[in-house]
Protein backbone atom coordinates (compact mmCIF):
# COMPACT_ATOMS: atom_id res chain seq x y z
CA UNK A 1 0.00 0.00 0.00
CA UNK A 2 1.62 3.10 -0.38
CA UNK A 3 1.73 6.41 1.17
CA UNK A 4 -0.76 8.06 -0.57
CA UNK A 5 -3.73 4.86 -0.13
CA UNK A 6 -2.41 5.55 3.73
CA UNK A 7 -3.37 8.66 3.89
CA UNK A 8 -6.94 8.21 2.67
CA UNK A 9 -8.07 5.55 4.87
CA UNK A 10 -8.30 7.69 8.10
CA UNK A 11 -10.23 6.29 10.15
CA UNK A 12 -12.76 8.24 11.78
CA UNK A 13 -13.06 5.38 14.80
CA UNK A 14 -11.94 1.98 14.98
CA UNK A 15 -12.82 -1.66 17.02
CA UNK A 16 -10.52 -4.35 18.24
CA UNK A 17 -10.14 -5.71 15.20
CA UNK A 18 -11.72 -3.63 12.03
CA UNK A 19 -11.79 0.68 11.30
CA UNK A 20 -14.40 2.56 10.05
CA UNK A 21 -13.78 5.27 7.56
CA UNK A 22 -15.60 7.39 4.92
CA UNK A 23 -15.88 5.62 1.06
CA UNK A 24 -13.35 5.69 -1.36
CA UNK A 25 -13.55 5.10 -5.33
CA UNK A 26 -11.67 2.10 -5.36
CA UNK A 27 -14.60 0.67 -2.73
CA UNK A 28 -17.02 0.55 -5.81
CA UNK A 29 -15.83 -2.71 -7.52
CA UNK A 30 -15.83 -4.82 -4.22
CA UNK A 31 -19.22 -2.96 -2.88
CA UNK A 32 -20.28 -4.02 -5.67
CA UNK A 33 -19.55 -7.55 -5.82
CA UNK A 34 -20.93 -7.72 -2.60
CA UNK A 35 -23.78 -6.23 -3.73
CA UNK A 36 -24.35 -8.48 -6.82
CA UNK A 37 -24.03 -12.03 -4.27
CA UNK A 38 -27.31 -13.59 -3.93
CA UNK A 39 -26.18 -14.78 -0.20
CA UNK A 40 -25.05 -11.15 0.78
CA UNK A 41 -28.45 -10.07 -0.65
CA UNK A 42 -30.80 -12.83 0.58
CA UNK A 43 -33.15 -10.75 2.64
CA UNK A 44 -33.70 -8.17 -0.32
CA UNK A 45 -35.29 -7.38 -2.51
CA UNK A 46 -32.88 -8.01 -5.43
CA UNK A 47 -29.42 -7.80 -6.16
CA UNK A 48 -27.78 -4.10 -6.58
CA UNK A 49 -26.01 -3.12 -9.69
CA UNK A 50 -23.02 -1.01 -9.59
CA UNK A 51 -24.76 1.85 -10.59
CA UNK A 52 -27.16 1.36 -7.64
CA UNK A 53 -23.84 0.93 -5.48
CA UNK A 54 -22.66 3.72 -6.88
CA UNK A 55 -25.32 6.09 -6.05
CA UNK A 56 -25.43 4.28 -2.47
CA UNK A 57 -21.86 5.07 -1.47
CA UNK A 58 -22.95 8.59 -2.47
CA UNK A 59 -25.81 9.17 -0.19
CA UNK A 60 -23.68 7.57 2.47
CA UNK A 61 -20.85 10.29 1.42
CA UNK A 62 -23.40 13.02 1.63
CA UNK A 63 -24.84 12.17 4.95
CA UNK A 64 -21.67 11.68 6.74
CA UNK A 65 -20.86 15.43 5.73
CA UNK A 66 -24.08 16.63 6.92
CA UNK A 67 -24.51 14.33 10.08
CA UNK A 68 -21.39 12.79 10.93
CA UNK A 69 -22.58 9.23 10.43
CA UNK A 70 -23.01 7.06 7.75
CA UNK A 71 -23.46 3.12 6.58
CA UNK A 72 -18.90 3.22 7.12
CA UNK A 73 -16.83 1.60 5.01
CA UNK A 74 -15.12 -0.81 7.58
CA UNK A 75 -11.64 -2.66 6.85
CA UNK A 76 -9.57 -4.94 8.40
CA UNK A 77 -7.22 -3.44 10.43
CA UNK A 78 -4.70 -6.24 10.49
CA UNK A 79 -4.92 -6.41 6.40
CA UNK A 80 -6.56 -2.73 5.61
CA UNK A 81 -8.69 -5.16 3.88
CA UNK A 82 -12.44 -3.13 2.71
CA UNK A 83 -15.14 -5.77 4.02
CA UNK A 84 -18.23 -3.97 3.82
CA UNK A 85 -20.04 -1.49 5.63
CA UNK A 86 -21.21 -1.56 9.36
CA UNK A 87 -22.93 2.07 10.74
CA UNK A 88 -25.60 4.24 10.76
CA UNK A 89 -27.92 5.58 8.79
CA UNK A 90 -31.23 7.91 9.13
CA UNK A 91 -34.66 5.93 7.70
CA UNK A 92 -37.59 8.04 6.24
CA UNK A 93 -39.92 5.20 5.04
CA UNK A 94 -43.88 6.20 6.50
CA UNK A 95 -44.12 4.18 9.19
CA UNK A 96 -45.09 5.65 13.30
CA UNK A 97 -40.97 5.13 14.78
CA UNK A 98 -39.51 7.26 11.59
CA UNK A 99 -37.44 9.17 11.05
CA UNK A 100 -34.83 6.95 13.23
CA UNK A 101 -31.23 6.45 13.09
CA UNK A 102 -30.88 2.66 11.98
CA UNK A 103 -27.86 0.18 12.64
CA UNK A 104 -27.11 -1.61 9.79
CA UNK A 105 -24.37 -3.73 8.13
CA UNK A 106 -23.54 -5.72 4.98
CA UNK A 107 -20.19 -8.06 4.78
CA UNK A 108 -18.67 -9.88 2.09
CA UNK A 109 -19.42 -13.85 2.76
CA UNK A 110 -15.78 -14.89 3.23
CA UNK A 111 -16.06 -12.22 6.86
CA UNK A 112 -19.40 -14.05 8.23
CA UNK A 113 -19.71 -15.94 11.20
CA UNK A 114 -16.23 -14.27 12.96
CA UNK A 115 -17.69 -11.70 15.06
CA UNK A 116 -17.27 -8.61 12.60
CA UNK A 117 -20.88 -7.58 12.38
CA UNK A 118 -21.20 -7.72 16.00
CA UNK A 119 -18.13 -5.97 17.35
CA UNK A 120 -18.29 -3.21 14.44
CA UNK A 121 -22.11 -2.73 15.18
CA UNK A 122 -21.33 -2.25 19.24
CA UNK A 123 -18.33 0.09 18.25
CA UNK A 124 -21.22 2.36 16.22
CA UNK A 125 -23.43 2.20 19.04
CA UNK A 126 -20.52 3.65 21.29
CA UNK A 127 -19.80 6.11 18.60
CA UNK A 128 -23.52 7.19 18.46
CA UNK A 129 -24.15 8.00 22.35
CA UNK A 130 -20.39 9.46 23.29
CA UNK A 131 -19.45 10.87 20.27
CA UNK A 132 -23.11 11.98 18.84
CA UNK A 133 -25.16 11.97 21.58
CA UNK A 134 -27.84 10.36 19.71
CA UNK A 135 -30.34 9.23 22.06
CA UNK A 136 -31.90 5.98 20.25
CA UNK A 137 -31.27 3.73 17.57
CA UNK A 138 -33.20 1.26 15.62
CA UNK A 139 -32.29 -1.69 13.90
CA UNK A 140 -34.87 -3.15 11.43
CA UNK A 141 -34.98 -6.97 9.07
CA UNK A 142 -37.23 -9.12 7.81
CA UNK A 143 -38.36 -11.45 10.43
CA UNK A 144 -36.78 -14.54 8.41
CA UNK A 145 -33.23 -12.95 8.61
CA UNK A 146 -32.87 -14.35 12.20
CA UNK A 147 -29.06 -14.08 11.87
CA UNK A 148 -29.14 -10.41 11.80
CA UNK A 149 -31.84 -10.36 14.75
CA UNK A 150 -29.37 -12.45 16.40
CA UNK A 151 -26.45 -9.81 16.27
CA UNK A 152 -29.14 -7.19 17.38
CA UNK A 153 -29.52 -8.81 20.22
CA UNK A 154 -25.85 -9.63 21.33
CA UNK A 155 -25.71 -6.15 20.77
CA UNK A 156 -27.89 -5.27 23.82
CA UNK A 157 -30.85 -4.55 21.53
CA UNK A 158 -34.61 -4.93 22.60
CA UNK A 159 -37.46 -6.25 20.33
CA UNK A 160 -40.01 -3.48 20.23
CA UNK A 161 -42.17 -5.25 17.54
CA UNK A 162 -42.72 -7.12 14.10
CA UNK A 163 -44.44 -4.77 11.54
CA UNK A 164 -44.97 -4.72 7.71
CA UNK A 165 -42.24 -2.94 5.81
CA UNK A 166 -44.25 -0.26 3.26
CA UNK A 167 -40.64 -0.46 0.53
CA UNK A 168 -41.10 -4.46 0.25
CA UNK A 169 -44.98 -4.66 -0.86
CA UNK A 170 -43.50 -6.11 -3.99
CA UNK A 171 -41.48 -9.13 -2.11
CA UNK A 172 -44.23 -10.56 -0.12
CA UNK A 173 -41.53 -12.96 1.68
CA UNK A 174 -39.50 -10.07 2.94
CA UNK A 175 -42.31 -7.29 4.16
CA UNK A 176 -42.80 -8.54 7.91
CA UNK A 177 -39.82 -6.79 9.22
CA UNK A 178 -38.86 -7.01 13.06
CA UNK A 179 -37.93 -3.19 15.00
CA UNK A 180 -35.45 -3.52 17.37
CA UNK A 181 -34.54 -0.80 19.77
CA UNK A 182 -31.68 0.43 22.07
CA UNK A 183 -31.60 4.00 24.23
CA UNK A 184 -28.74 5.33 25.25
CA UNK A 185 -27.27 4.96 29.25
Amino acid sequence: MTTKETEQKNYIFQSTRLGFRDWLPSDVPIMSKINADPRVMEFFPALQSEKETIDFIERMQNQLKAKGFCYFAVDKLDTNEFIGFIGLSEQNFESDFTPCIDIGWRLRTEEWNKGYATEGAKRCLEYAFNDLAIKTVNSITPLINIKSEAVMKKIGMDKVKNFIHPRLQDAPHLQECVLYEIHQN
